[in-house]
Parts: C-alpha cells; sequence; structure tokens
C-alpha cells in the first residue's frame, strides 16, 4: 500500500465560492463558461469574477425593488417593484434599455404639455363643458 497516500483525512472539501466569499456558484458558472464556447480556455479568475459580478448586480436590484416595495407598503417583491427600481435607476436603466420586465407595467410619466390639463371620459365632456362655461360667464 505504499505510494497511496495516508486515505481519508476527514477534511471538508470547501468551494470555490466559498473561497471567494460569494454567494453565487464559481463551480457552475466556470462549467456555463467553458459550455458556451466563449473561448477555447477559460482562467481560473474568469468564474470568480463573474460570479462576483452578477451578486453585486443582483444585491444592487434586490435593494433597490425591496425599496420600491416597502414605499408600497407590500412585503413580497413583485416584478412591478422590480420594473420601478430598474426603471428609476439611470445606470440600471442605461444596462437594461432593451430588456422587457415581464408584469413590470410602466413607469407614470406625465408630459410636461398635459401638465395642468384635465381630461374628462367623453360621457362627461358635455357636463362640464357646460359647467365650466357657467364657470367663466
Amino acid at each position: 500500500m505504499s505510494g497511496r497516500g495516508k486515505g481519508k483525512t476527514g477534511k471538508k472539501s470547501v468551494t470555490r465560492s466559498a473561497k471567494a466569499g460569494l454567494q453565487f456558484p464559481v463551480g457552475r458558472i466556470a462549467r456555463y463558461l467553458k459550455a458556451g464556447k466563449y473561448a477555447t480556455r477559460v482562467g481560473a479568475g474568469a468564474p470568480v469574477y463573474l460570479a462576483a459580478v452578477l451578486e453585486y448586480l443582483t444585491a444592487e436590484v434586490l435593494e433597490l425593488a425591496g425599496n420600491a416595495s416597502r414605499d408600497n407598503k407590500k412585503t413580497r417583491i413583485v416584478p412591478r417593484h422590480i420594473q420601478l427600481a430598474v426603471r428609476n435607476d439611470e445606470e440600471l436603466s442605461k444596462l437594461l434599455g432593451q430588456v422587457t420586465i415581464s408584469g413590470g407595467g410602466v413607469l407614470p410619466n406625465i408630459h410636461q404639455s398635459k401638465e395642468g390639463t384635465v381630461t374628462l371620459s367623453a360621457h362627461r365632456r358635455g357636463r362640464a363643458f357646460r359647467v365650466l362655461s357657467e364657470v367663466h360667464s
């Protein structure tokens, strides 16, 4: 049995994510980079760096979406809160400019030329016109 080592030492394996202090899976990202044929070879630091960037962006979006959900007095983050968080942040909005968030809705926006004007539904226009004409008379 010479040359075979000392057998199992009971040492627990440490993931690359734990070594880097990350929550995102470095090993899985490395596997995806290799399988994706982005390059013939992938350096050891590339998946760690990419995992760190993805984790940072996710934390940023989650923090802003959490603030949006708290502003709306909700305890659960829904796609609407993510949409509001991303579109109200200048840098994230630029990064995700061409991205459609399903179920996110639109940002509330009143055009400046329309500001201060009142729009009325069709069935109320006649009555509103009479009221306005009486006021101006």
